[in-house]
């Protein structure tokens, strides 16, 4: 008699608990249906990428973000919104020079997050630089050293390690700024920085040569990057391929390594993040 009642209980309950599950089924597809619409409305571009990893720049568990396929300039750490670049400056320090913290520093251009903000709150000697160039070189400028990387004013080997990011695609003479960091170094420092390999395997090509009015003279179609002290921005003086690691040699006698790491877990990823590491012999 049991099974009896049970059997007529499942023969009525089957079809409604068939309905409810399908009726759930439906509102998951619709609201992931509208999940991916939010973000297609929100992201122009139609893509949209993220995973979860460590960032080296905040040392912290995150999630990486990117809204566009460009991932150099969108892919970004949702805890500290560094960039891939400045994970893979960092990580290459870090990997070495892991002694940093204890070093002599001078970064030239730095910026308000990634690898600046981590290497200013730890190191213990640190100095920061900007280009002012119509100022007094040498003085002190809303809390940073002016300095133009072709002239500088420190005294030879006066730091460990020389850093800049994105800075030497818009020095119109590298020739002088190479020789000038080395210089600054001390026997067995290094300049680590990253610079788009725009030009790869193809030769160097100089982008813009200084004008006589002080404003670039372009030679090919007009490029400028951010500027972090000047709105106005700076302009591309110079497309680079490999070969700067012989222009580096021949200017300033620092051997470079090139370090090219795609690591997702460490947001690692997307174009022109190779690092170059100059050392100067011992």
């Amino acid at each position: 008699m049991i099974q009896i009642l049970k059997d007529i209980r499942n023969k009525f309950l089957n079809p409604i608990r068939k309905y409810r599950r399908e009726k759930e089924a439906v509102s998951k597809l619709k609201k992931e249906k509208l999940i991916r619409e939010t973000i297609l409305n929100l992201v122009p571009s139609g893509f949209y990428f993220t995973h979860e990893g460590y960032c080296t720049c905040c040392e912290s568990k995150v999630v990486f973000e990117a809204k566009d396929h460009w991932l150099r300039d969108t892919y970004f750490c949702k805890n500290c919104y560094c960039k891939p670049r400045e994970r893979a400056l960092m990580n290459a320090i870090e990997t070495c020079y892991p002694n940093w913290k204890e070093l002599a520093i001078h970064e030239s251009s730095p910026i308000k997050r990634g690898a600046s903000v981590k290497i200013k709150k730890f190191s213990s000697n640190y100095l920061a630089s900007q280009y002012y160039p119509s100022r007094e070189f040498g003085s002190i400028i809303d809390g940073f050293r002016n300095e133009d990387l072709e002239n500088q004013t420190f005294a030879d080997e006066s730091f460990d390690l020389v850093i800049t990011s994105d800075v030497m695609e818009h020095i119109y003479n590298p020739e002088k700024a190479f020789k000038e960091i080395a210089r600054t170094l001390k026997k067995g420092g290094a300049h680590i920085f990253t610079v788009p390999i725009i030009n790869k395997h193809m030769k160097t090509e100089v982008w813009a040569t200084l004008g006589e009015n002080g404003q670039p003279n372009f030679i090919k179609t007009p490029e400028f990057h951010g500027n972090p002290v000047d709105p106005n921005g700076s302009p591309v003086t110079m497309h680079w391929g490999f070969d700067i690691v012989d222009f580096i040699k021949k200017s300033s006698g620092l051997e470079t390594e090139i370090i090219s790491i795609y690591d997702k877990e460490k947001g690692l990823m997307g174009e022109f993040n190779e690092v170059f590491v100059s050392r100067k012999p011992n």
